[in-house]
């Protein structure tokens, strides 16, 4: 099963803008309703192949306050669990 991994960078002109738009970016994440998605950090975000529409046009409103990479895998394997 392909998997995608997110990897963004929030960005602001100072302070106070960084702080709205990540509020704007994370209240606007939840609300898309990511119970498909596998692991979420700070950063990065791992999501099955099927939210790959979804989450472009997501990053893509965010488009002049983020800078984002998309990876396409098949395999991800943790090396902290036993």
């Amino acid at each position: 099963m392909m998997q995608l991994i997110y990897i963004y960078d929030i960005k602001g002109k100072d302070r106070r803008d960084f702080n709205r738009i990540k509020r704007m970016f994370y209240y606007r994440l939840v609300k898309l309703n990511m119970m498909g998605c596998v692991w979420k950090t700070r950063s990065v975000l791992l999501v099955p192949q099927k939210m790959e529409q979804l989450l472009d046009d997501f990053f893509k409103s965010f488009s002049n306050n983020i800078e984002v990479y998309k990876i396409k895998t098949k395999q991800i394997e943790s090396l902290n669990e036993k």
